[in-house]
């Protein structure tokens, strides 16, 4: 087998040169990353998990008319995506008081926020992804107004979906981390969404219990961080719901998408 060209590797997930021009496979790992990488561990059948996650959302908004980087996913850890520039912000989509608003803010984790807020983080690592604004963001010249005004619409738009997606299998959607990339589509700069939409970043817990399915379970060492995505993944329909014993591949719905396939 051809070896394939690595085009990035970040905590969660490794990029690969694609098989076409503009096209690269993004490969989803077990590995689970916490504060900044100073935890870490390996999750077996994560990346498996949070690829079909993914794949479903990104392919309703789509359907919604939100343009995305997916393509269609490639076997069970990796996805077909269009290469674009990626803009070094971390957009953040806040519903409910969690995480870090309600320790800088001193509010109580679960109050129900009095309208939605968008955060924006810079992306950089040895700066632990600083909270900016954005007068930081113009002014560094790593966005402009018109692509900030974009990015924001484009953000609520995500996040009007994904609140109804996930209420409608008992889920709330607290908050949400997403990415976004610069692509020329027949001389037109667009604005699209990139990255994932996982457990691995939003927050989601059970309308009923409140009950974490998400990366908090491993921030907090809380246990059964597979179980809560697998749970996750049954509810939103792309998982059997009959679960795999301990440390075997998760037992996956098969994709509308003709060219799924399994690893």
């Amino acid at each position: 087998m051809n070896r394939r060209r690595r085009i990035y590797e970040g905590k969660a997930k490794v990029l690969y040169e694609g098989p076409e021009p503009g096209t690269l496979i993004q490969h989803f790992k077990d590995d689970a990353t916490a504060f900044n990488n100073q935890k870490h561990a390996q999750i077996d059948g994560k990346g498996v998990i949070n690829n079909r996650i993914s794949e479903f959302v990104f392919e309703r908004l789509s359907e919604i008319g939100v343009p995305t980087h997916f393509i269609r996913r490639l076997n069970m850890r990796e996805q077909l995506i269009r290469e674009v520039e990626i803009i070094p912000l971390e957009v953040v989509v806040r519903n409910v008081a969690a995480g870090s608003i309600a320790e800088r803010l001193g509010l109580d984790e679960g109050m129900t926020l009095p309208r939605s807020i968008i955060e924006f983080y810079y992306k950089n690592d040895d700066l632990q992804d600083p909270l900016v604004s954005e007068e930081h963001i113009t002014a560094f010249g790593w966005s402009n107004p018109a692509e900030l005004d974009e990015i924001m619409q484009l953000a609520l738009r995500v996040n009007d979906f994904l609140v109804g997606l996930f209420l409608g299998v008992g889920i709330r959607l607290v908050d949400f981390k997403i990415e976004f990339g610069r692509l020329w589509d027949n001389e037109q700069l667009r604005i699209i969404l990139a990255d994932e939409i996982s457990p691995d970043s939003c927050r989601l817990w059970d309308i009923e219990t409140d009950n974490k399915l998400d990366k908090d379970r491993f921030r907090r060492d809380l246990g059964d961080v597979l179980e809560a995505y697998q749970e996750v993944a049954r509810r939103l329909g792309v998982l059997n719901e009959s679960r795999p014993p301990q440390g075997m591949v998760p037992v996956l719905v098969a994709s509308n998408n003709p060219s799924g396939g399994g690893e």
